[in-house]
């Protein structure tokens, strides 16, 4: 084996490090140079939008946006709308109708019989007055008799009675005494008073049917009318008030009118129970009279008055 001169070899590897060197330089220098940037000089950018400059457009007046119009929510036409008493009477069922009718009409019937009853017991309690007077200033049953003439009021028939039974039982006083004339005069005026107390008080029934019945038929209207409330409740499938409003408010309407007819019925009632009342008082006061009268004259029958008496 033959050695190589170290020598050779050596300036090889020199040769080829210097070669290397060289390509090394020539690369750098061709590449461009990095610029440094200083933290101080670069700007920044900002976080929101910058606005655009101004226009000639953007200086013209701004004009308000037309608004919308509101929405209106379109009715049910088959629902009543007008809550107003008549409203409801002509959109009621035809048996609240019925019911408030009926309920008019009895308030209707209660008027009239207080206008007309007030006139009439102004006029009885006005005759029975002036006839007891008539009793208390005539000395005898025959006088008296001639004082109401042909009048035909309660009192003026007490006078005529008693006169008829006095006359019929006249011829029978000598044998059967008098106690019998003053019982048969006394059961006579006593049907006389009956008879119109009776005939006055007759009206004031229809007062009393009016008052404790009304209630009752308003409150059969009222539930009559809630009872349509829930009908259109069950077929609408909705528990909207436009949908019950009606329907109740036709029930209150009609408790309302019965309430109106039953409350002056009652009051208007017992204020004619007391008149009447009155009345057969002043009626009895005049029988009273008539008994007096007709018992003085049995004392005095068959006495002649003193000459110059």
């Amino acid at each position: 084996m033959t050695h190589l001169p170290r020598q050779p070899l050596r300036a090889v590897l020199a040769a080829f490090l210097v070669a290397a060197t060289l390509a090394g330089a020539a690369t750098a220098q061709d590449a461009p140079a990095p610029q440094a940037q200083s933290p101080a000089t670069t700007p920044a950018v900002p976080d929101t939008p910058v606005a655009p400059p101004a226009t000639a457009d953007d200086t013209a007046p701004a004009v308000d946006a037309p608004q919308p119009l509101p929405v209106v929510a379109e009715r049910d036409p088959g629902l009543p709308h007008d809550l107003s008493p008549v409203g409801m009477f002509l959109a009621a069922d035809w048996v609240v109708k019925a019911v408030m009718i009926g309920l008019a009409v009895a308030s209707v019937i209660t008027w009239t019989i207080l206008l007309v009853k007030m006139i009439e017991l102004w006029a009885a309690s006005r005759r029975a007055a002036f006839a007891t007077r008539r009793i208390h200033a005539a000395p005898s049953l025959t006088e008296a008799l001639a004082a109401i003439a042909r009048r035909r009021d309660p009192v003026s028939r007490m006078i005529r009675s008693a006169s008829d039974e006095y006359r019929r039982s006249e011829p029978a006083l000598a044998q059967a005494g008098d106690h019998g004339v003053k019982e048969r005069v006394a059961s006579q005026l006593d049907r006389i008073e009956v008879a119109a107390g009776r005939r006055m008080a007759r009206g004031t029934g229809v007062l009393a049917t009016i008052g404790s019945t009304a209630p009752f038929v308003g409150l059969f209207g009222t539930v009559w009318g809630i009872m349509n409330s829930f009908i259109g409740i069950s077929e609408s499938q909705t528990t909207n008030l436009a949908v019950v409003a009606p329907g109740i408010a036709e029930a209150l309407l009609a408790t309302a009118i019965g309430l109106v007819a039953a409350i002056p019925a009652v009051v208007i009632y017992n204020v004619f129970a007391r008149a009447v009342t009155g009345y057969r008082m002043r009626l009895g006061h005049a029988a009273a009279g008539i008994q007096q009268m007709v018992s003085r004259d049995l004392d005095f029958r068959g006495r002649t008055p003193a000459v110059g008496g």
